[in-house]
């Protein structure tokens, strides 16, 4: 069974990105992301799928993931109550390309290495940092930022943990489907703000461009430039709310040719216009009053 690649659109407000999730039961597909993922059970019991790990899982089931690692948990049965869960995700290079690289942040690191594999946490020390989690999901971006960095301070200094994968697991043993679609999100995300074409991406996976277009599209289920311009606009919500920058800047920066087309694009996605979106958010934020 290939993973599904997930594309986990950026927070325009935060760094990371954290939300609480209930659902009749967890129904995500075998899929995987760039992105680093800590999952805390709140409620449901089932499956966890987690590489070339299966195991039972139930409430207070805390799991940190690497990126790229295939995963997802699934319910087995009927199920009582909602499934619940607390999820944060987030970026290598949450605080700059080489803030791990800082004596500050050495237990952290050795706990991010270890997450290729996955890591399961004790259940007792998962139930004492349950209230944190959910008090995070309310709090504002800087505040956030900080109670994450404590606490994976705290989750790094923990002795009692389970490495999921067998030893002999390798990411890059799960498929070459996964590894091109990292490498496109790799280079969207190193280039968006340039002009991107069919033949540069292409050639960056040694592909034709026919081959490429079709393969984009079967997996992805959507085009290649579809996926491309929702990127680029998820990065323009994050600049108009954290930057004080002109809307045509904005535009140019997020690798828009023309202002008319960036309107365009942006009011047919978000339904608002560039600047109603940037007001409509500062008002409903107090940091902005």
């Amino acid at each position: 069974m290939k993973p599904v690649f997930e594309f986990i659109s950026p927070l325009p407000s935060s760094s990371l990105k954290a939300f609480f999730q209930e659902k009749d039961e967890f129904d995500a597909p075998w899929h995987f992301h760039p992105q680093f993922e800590l999952t805390y059970i709140l409620r449901s019991s089932g499956l966890r799928y987690v590489g070339n790990s299966i195991e039972n899982f139930e409430e207070d089931d805390l799991v940190l993931l690497g990126p790229s690692l295939p995963h997802c948990w699934k319910n087995v049965g009927p199920q009582i109550n909602k499934a619940q869960a607390i999820v944060i995700q987030w970026d290598l290079n949450l605080l700059g390309q080489d803030w791990l690289k800082q004596p500050e942040f050495s237990h952290i690191k050795r706990m991010l290495e270890l997450s290729e594999k996955g890591i399961r946490f004790d259940k007792v020390f998962a139930c004492k940092i349950k209230d944190t989690l959910i008090k995070m999901l309310e709090m504002e971006s800087f505040e956030k930022l900080m109670c994450f960095l404590n606490l994976m301070q705290l989750i790094s200094e923990q002795p009692e943990y389970q490495i999921l994968c067998d030893h002999n697991f390798t990411i890059t043993t799960a498929s070459q489907q996964s590894d091109r679609i990292n490498s496109i999100y790799q280079y969207v995300r190193k280039h968006y703000g340039s002009k991107i074409r069919l033949e540069d991406i292409a050639a960056h996976l040694h592909m034709t461009e026919e081959n490429f277009s079709r393969f984009f599209s079967r997996v992805m289920k959507k085009t290649f430039f579809t996926f491309l311009n929702e990127f680029r606009l998820h990065m323009a919500c994050k600049q108009l709310i954290e930057t004080d920058l002109q809307v045509k800047e904005i535009s140019y920066a997020c690798g828009y040719e023309t202002l008319p087309f960036f309107y365009r694009q942006f009011k047919r996605f978000k339904q608002i216009s560039p600047l109603q979106f940037r007001l409509k958010y500062h008002k409903l934020d107090p940091d902005f009053a």
